[in-house]
């Protein structure tokens, strides 16, 4: 199946497996990626006008807000950004601006093409990283001689330098010696056969510290590394590795040296573009209070910061000039305190789509528990089987658990699904302590068990509202 033409009908499908009840929402962003296919084949001229209708969703916490946004990205393999509005400030202030975010989905989109790029060249570069392996593992003697003919090359080039002529030094070729040859090619075959897995070879890699400043550069939108690589050369560092895992480091170096940069970034800038998903969370917290107050002045400044990317606007990063226009924005917030219409008039009309997440029943508990491909449930009982112990739930303790869920979440802060990681914790909290040191066993969960572990706490709501 081809996820880019997906129908609406089998994008909620997909969520279905994933996110629990939020029909509405479903089907809100189900037709958004839709459109997205349906603009992609209009004419060009065309295309320009047909904008994406982005949506606000309206919920609480734990409802299914983010988990949709994430999951509708990893259907159709799209770059990817969840942001908080709160993070942000108005543009001469000190913090993060609101154009970083554009930037970070660029980085994906990039990770993305280089994924996909590597798996066409990693054939190529097995055999390349391979081949350096050999050498690691045989490495050449360098002799006395061979050092004394290099640094007389270094000083005739510096002499030439000197005197204003261009320098004109051949680098000696050193020739690889019978013997070492004979043993790199043992090393080979060894290597071929998947025998020298575990050995251990120290390998030179670059500086992951260096690429964390040169993507803080990236992040204002400036790109220094090809001045600053004419200037000094990267940073090394050298790792002990297996051979395992030092071919797939040497892999990906190789991979990189075969890809051509520039088609690259401009496919990842297209991507962005065409393709990419911005999830904006608590954009209620950055709306304007009942009460007028000092912050209000800022938290409108933000909007106000947001808006020109969402309309549409020229954004500059280190891979190149990307163009909002299409980008979909999927904002979410709670708005318990405040109300879309809160938000700045300009920025509620870029938000045409409003959808109301629904608060979670017990039902939607038990099907969260038990049916989504990551249910919490087959979590804990595959995290709790890796030490010998098998745990079953019965039907009545299960739905125990929903029951105190919804309770707590009803009598307390509601914070949807969220609440159910805290209640297994504290239900599995002995047989987590403790499996490593049975061995091996078997233990059924009940509603009995349910009830003396954590019943008296949930009826307790001092005691609920500090523990689940």
């Amino acid at each position: 199946m081809n996820n880019t033409n997906l129908t609406p009908q089998e994008i909620v499908n997909e969520l279905n497996q994933f996110v629990i009840g939020q029909n509405a929402a479903k089907r809100a962003v189900a037709i958004a990626l839709r459109n997205r296919y349906r603009r992609m084949q209009l004419s060009s001229d065309m295309q320009e006008d047909v904008t994406p209708k982005n949506l606000l969703m309206i919920g609480t916490t734990g409802v299914g807000k983010t988990e949709i946004a994430r999951r509708l990205a990893k259907i159709v393999n799209a770059p990817f950004v969840k942001v908080e509005a709160t993070k942000f400030t108005e543009v001469g202030y000190v913090g993060r601006d609101v154009e970083s975010m554009v930037r970070d989905l660029v980085e994906n989109a990039v990770r993305i093409e280089e994924d996909n790029e590597f798996k066409d060249v990693r054939l190529d570069a097995t055999k390349n990283a391979d081949k350096r392996i050999v050498e690691l593992l045989v490495p050449e003697p360098v002799s006395e001689s061979a050092n004394q003919a290099d640094f007389n090359s270094i000083m005739q080039m510096m002499n030439q330098l000197q005197k204003g002529q261009t320098p004109n030094v051949n680098v000696p070729n050193h020739q690889v010696s019978d013997d070492i040859k004979q043993k790199r090619q043992e090393k080979a075959d060894q290597l071929a056969k998947g025998l020298l897995e575990n050995e251990q070879v120290t390998i030179e890699m670059d500086d992951p510290k260096q690429s964390n400043s040169n993507n803080m550069m990236g992040q204002m939108g400036i790109d220094l590394g090809d001045s600053l690589n004419g200037l000094m050369p990267k940073k090394k560092i050298t790792r002990t590795l297996s051979v395992s895992e030092a071919r797939e480091v040497l892999i990906r170096e190789e991979s990189d040296k075969l890809l051509n940069h520039g088609d690259l970034y401009h496919s990842a800038i297209k991507r962005a573009e065409d393709m990419g998903i911005i999830f904006i969370d608590e954009i209620d917290k950055i709306a304007k209070s009942g009460q007028q107050s000092s912050g209000d002045v800022s938290r409108q400044g933000v909007q106000r910061d947001i808006l020109p990317i969402v309309e549409g606007s020229q954004v500059s990063t280190k891979y190149g000039t990307i163009d909002t226009s299409h980008i979909l924005f999927i904002a979410s917030g709670a708005f318990q305190e405040t109300k879309p219409s809160d938000l700045i008039a300009e920025l509620q009309g870029r938000f045409p789509i409003r959808v109301e997440l629904d608060d979670l029943t017990k039902d939607d508990f038990v099907k969260i528990l038990t049916e989504p491909k990551n249910a919490l449930v087959k979590q804990y009982i595959a995290l709790i089987d890796t030490d010998n112990v098998k745990v079953t739930f019965t039907i009545e303790a299960i739905n125990r658990i929903a029951e105190i869920a919804e309770k707590v979440n009803h009598e307390t802060e509601n914070i949807g699904a969220r609440r159910l990681h805290t209640i297994l914790e504290r239900l599995l909290e002995d047989i987590l302590f403790e499996g490593p040191s049975m061995e091996m066993g078997e233990i059924t969960i009940t509603e009995s068990y349910v009830n003396d572990k954590i019943g008296s706490i949930a009826e307790n709501r001092d005691l609920s509202e500090f523990i689940l």
